[in-house]
Protein backbone atom coordinates (compact mmCIF):
# COMPACT_ATOMS: atom_id res chain seq x y z
CA UNK A 1 0.00 0.00 0.00
CA UNK A 2 3.00 2.30 -0.42
CA UNK A 3 1.40 4.27 -3.27
CA UNK A 4 -2.27 4.32 -2.33
CA UNK A 5 -2.42 8.13 -2.06
CA UNK A 6 -1.93 10.10 -5.25
CA UNK A 7 0.60 12.91 -4.70
CA UNK A 8 0.08 16.44 -5.99
CA UNK A 9 3.68 16.72 -7.16
CA UNK A 10 6.06 14.16 -8.64
CA UNK A 11 9.72 15.14 -8.30
CA UNK A 12 11.91 13.27 -10.79
CA UNK A 13 15.62 13.07 -10.09
CA UNK A 14 17.87 11.36 -12.64
CA UNK A 15 21.33 10.53 -11.35
CA UNK A 16 24.56 9.00 -12.62
CA UNK A 17 27.54 8.52 -10.31
CA UNK A 18 26.57 11.45 -8.08
CA UNK A 19 26.59 9.65 -4.73
CA UNK A 20 28.50 12.46 -3.02
CA UNK A 21 25.71 14.93 -3.81
CA UNK A 22 22.67 12.76 -3.18
CA UNK A 23 22.08 13.29 0.52
CA UNK A 24 21.93 17.05 0.05
CA UNK A 25 19.52 16.73 -2.87
CA UNK A 26 17.18 14.25 -1.17
CA UNK A 27 17.22 16.10 2.14
CA UNK A 28 16.12 19.26 0.32
CA UNK A 29 13.02 17.44 -0.93
CA UNK A 30 12.26 15.90 2.45
CA UNK A 31 12.48 19.36 4.05
CA UNK A 32 9.93 20.99 1.72
CA UNK A 33 7.19 23.11 3.29
CA UNK A 34 4.74 21.49 0.84
CA UNK A 35 4.59 17.83 1.79
CA UNK A 36 2.24 16.12 -0.71
CA UNK A 37 4.96 14.90 -3.07
CA UNK A 38 6.63 11.76 -4.32
CA UNK A 39 10.30 11.52 -5.26
CA UNK A 40 11.30 9.21 -8.10
CA UNK A 41 15.04 8.66 -8.30
CA UNK A 42 16.11 7.26 -11.66
CA UNK A 43 19.58 5.74 -11.47
CA UNK A 44 21.09 5.86 -14.96
CA UNK A 45 23.44 2.92 -14.46
CA UNK A 46 25.64 4.30 -11.67
CA UNK A 47 28.76 2.34 -10.70
CA UNK A 48 29.46 4.20 -7.43
CA UNK A 49 27.69 3.80 -4.07
CA UNK A 50 24.50 5.53 -5.22
CA UNK A 51 22.13 2.83 -3.96
CA UNK A 52 23.89 2.47 -0.60
CA UNK A 53 23.57 6.24 -0.11
CA UNK A 54 19.89 6.27 -1.04
CA UNK A 55 18.71 3.08 0.67
CA UNK A 56 18.18 4.60 4.15
CA UNK A 57 15.85 7.19 2.58
CA UNK A 58 14.01 4.56 0.53
CA UNK A 59 13.42 2.50 3.65
CA UNK A 60 12.34 5.46 5.77
CA UNK A 61 10.10 7.37 3.36
CA UNK A 62 7.35 5.47 1.52
CA UNK A 63 6.95 8.25 -1.05
CA UNK A 64 10.55 7.91 -2.28
CA UNK A 65 10.98 5.39 -5.09
CA UNK A 66 14.13 4.14 -6.77
CA UNK A 67 14.53 2.85 -10.32
CA UNK A 68 17.68 1.73 -12.12
CA UNK A 69 18.44 0.98 -15.75
CA UNK A 70 21.49 0.79 -17.99
CA UNK A 71 23.06 4.12 -18.92
CA UNK A 72 20.63 5.94 -21.23
CA UNK A 73 21.48 9.60 -20.46
CA UNK A 74 19.39 12.22 -18.70
CA UNK A 75 16.60 12.75 -21.27
CA UNK A 76 15.52 9.10 -21.26
CA UNK A 77 15.98 8.87 -17.49
CA UNK A 78 13.65 11.81 -17.01
CA UNK A 79 11.17 10.16 -19.36
CA UNK A 80 11.30 6.94 -17.34
CA UNK A 81 10.43 8.99 -14.25
CA UNK A 82 7.57 10.74 -16.04
CA UNK A 83 6.12 7.39 -17.12
CA UNK A 84 6.30 6.03 -13.56
CA UNK A 85 4.92 9.17 -11.88
CA UNK A 86 1.51 9.67 -10.27
CA UNK A 87 1.49 13.41 -9.56
CA UNK A 88 -0.85 16.04 -10.94
CA UNK A 89 2.21 18.21 -11.42
CA UNK A 90 5.65 17.03 -12.53
CA UNK A 91 8.95 18.69 -11.70
CA UNK A 92 12.63 17.80 -11.64
CA UNK A 93 15.75 17.98 -9.53
CA UNK A 94 19.21 17.33 -10.90
CA UNK A 95 21.07 15.21 -8.37
CA UNK A 96 23.91 17.69 -7.86
CA UNK A 97 21.43 20.53 -7.16
CA UNK A 98 19.01 21.17 -4.31
CA UNK A 99 15.82 23.03 -3.39
CA UNK A 100 15.29 25.73 -0.82
CA UNK A 101 12.58 24.67 1.61
CA UNK A 102 9.69 26.57 -0.04
CA UNK A 103 10.47 25.59 -3.64
CA UNK A 104 7.53 23.27 -4.28
CA UNK A 105 5.09 25.49 -2.41
CA UNK A 106 5.98 28.57 -4.46
CA UNK A 107 5.72 26.72 -7.77
CA UNK A 108 2.35 25.13 -7.12
CA UNK A 109 1.04 28.50 -5.91
CA UNK A 110 2.10 30.17 -9.18
CA UNK A 111 0.32 27.58 -11.30
CA UNK A 112 -2.77 27.57 -9.13
CA UNK A 113 -2.95 31.36 -9.46
CA UNK A 114 -2.30 31.25 -13.23
CA UNK A 115 -4.53 28.45 -14.45
CA UNK A 116 -3.79 29.18 -18.10
CA UNK A 117 -0.07 28.41 -17.61
CA UNK A 118 1.01 24.79 -18.04
CA UNK A 119 4.77 25.00 -17.55
CA UNK A 120 7.19 27.12 -15.50
CA UNK A 121 10.94 27.48 -15.86
CA UNK A 122 13.52 29.53 -13.99
CA UNK A 123 13.85 31.00 -10.53
CA UNK A 124 17.27 29.63 -9.62
CA UNK A 125 20.40 30.59 -7.74
CA UNK A 126 23.82 29.84 -9.21
CA UNK A 127 27.42 30.96 -9.48
CA UNK A 128 27.21 34.20 -11.44
CA UNK A 129 30.25 33.32 -13.58
CA UNK A 130 28.82 30.25 -15.33
CA UNK A 131 28.94 30.45 -19.13
CA UNK A 132 27.65 27.68 -21.42
CA UNK A 133 27.42 27.00 -25.14
CA UNK A 134 24.41 28.51 -26.88
CA UNK A 135 22.44 25.54 -28.22
CA UNK A 136 21.46 27.61 -31.29
CA UNK A 137 25.05 28.66 -32.01
CA UNK A 138 27.66 26.39 -30.48
CA UNK A 139 30.45 28.84 -31.26
CA UNK A 140 28.90 31.34 -28.85
CA UNK A 141 28.97 31.34 -25.05
CA UNK A 142 26.04 32.71 -23.08
CA UNK A 143 25.36 33.15 -19.39
CA UNK A 144 23.49 30.30 -17.73
CA UNK A 145 20.67 32.71 -16.86
CA UNK A 146 19.86 33.07 -20.56
CA UNK A 147 19.24 29.32 -20.76
CA UNK A 148 16.28 27.10 -20.06
CA UNK A 149 17.24 24.98 -17.07
CA UNK A 150 15.39 21.69 -17.16
CA UNK A 151 15.76 21.06 -13.45
CA UNK A 152 13.53 24.07 -12.80
CA UNK A 153 10.66 22.82 -14.98
CA UNK A 154 7.40 22.61 -13.06
CA UNK A 155 4.37 21.73 -15.11
CA UNK A 156 1.05 20.03 -15.52
CA UNK A 157 1.16 16.30 -16.03
CA UNK A 158 -0.71 16.42 -19.34
CA UNK A 159 1.91 18.69 -20.92
CA UNK A 160 4.74 16.19 -20.52
CA UNK A 161 2.63 13.34 -21.90
CA UNK A 162 1.35 15.43 -24.82
CA UNK A 163 4.95 16.27 -25.75
CA UNK A 164 6.02 12.64 -25.21
CA UNK A 165 8.67 13.79 -22.77
CA UNK A 166 12.21 14.85 -23.56
CA UNK A 167 13.78 14.22 -26.95
CA UNK A 168 17.00 12.23 -27.15
CA UNK A 169 19.10 15.07 -28.52
CA UNK A 170 22.84 15.50 -28.06
CA UNK A 171 22.66 18.79 -26.16
CA UNK A 172 20.02 21.01 -24.52
CA UNK A 173 17.08 18.62 -24.37
CA UNK A 174 15.51 21.02 -21.88
CA UNK A 175 15.50 23.89 -24.41
CA UNK A 176 14.10 21.49 -27.01
CA UNK A 177 11.17 20.57 -24.75
CA UNK A 178 10.53 24.23 -23.88
CA UNK A 179 10.40 25.24 -27.55
CA UNK A 180 8.02 22.40 -28.37
CA UNK A 181 5.83 23.35 -25.39
CA UNK A 182 5.67 26.96 -26.63
CA UNK A 183 3.79 25.81 -29.72
CA UNK A 184 1.02 24.03 -27.85
CA UNK A 185 0.78 25.43 -24.31
CA UNK A 186 1.02 28.61 -22.29
CA UNK A 187 4.44 28.66 -20.62
CA UNK A 188 6.05 31.13 -18.25
CA UNK A 189 9.70 31.86 -17.48
CA UNK A 190 10.18 33.35 -14.02
CA UNK A 191 13.05 35.08 -12.25
CA UNK A 192 11.58 35.01 -8.74
CA UNK A 193 11.40 33.42 -6.30
CA UNK A 194 14.87 31.92 -6.63
CA UNK A 195 14.36 28.66 -4.75
CA UNK A 196 16.25 26.17 -6.95
CA UNK A 197 20.02 26.03 -6.33
CA UNK A 198 22.04 25.06 -9.41
CA UNK A 199 25.50 23.58 -8.81
CA UNK A 200 27.49 22.60 -11.89
CA UNK A 201 29.45 19.40 -11.34
CA UNK A 202 32.91 19.10 -12.86
CA UNK A 203 31.72 16.48 -15.37
CA UNK A 204 28.50 18.25 -16.34
CA UNK A 205 27.57 18.21 -20.01
CA UNK A 206 27.55 22.02 -19.94
CA UNK A 207 31.25 21.88 -19.04
CA UNK A 208 32.38 19.15 -21.40
CA UNK A 209 30.11 19.39 -24.45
Amino acid sequence: MRFSNRPEISVIMPTFNRARYLENAVESVVAQSFDNWELLIVDDGSSDNTFETLNPYIERYPHIRYMKHKNRKSALSRNAGIQASFGRYITFLDSDDFYLENHLETRIDILEENQEVSLLSGGFLCDENIMVKDCHNLDRLIHIRECILGGTFFGKRELFFALEGFSEVEYAEDTDLWERALKLFEVKKIEEPKTYVYQRAEDSITVNY
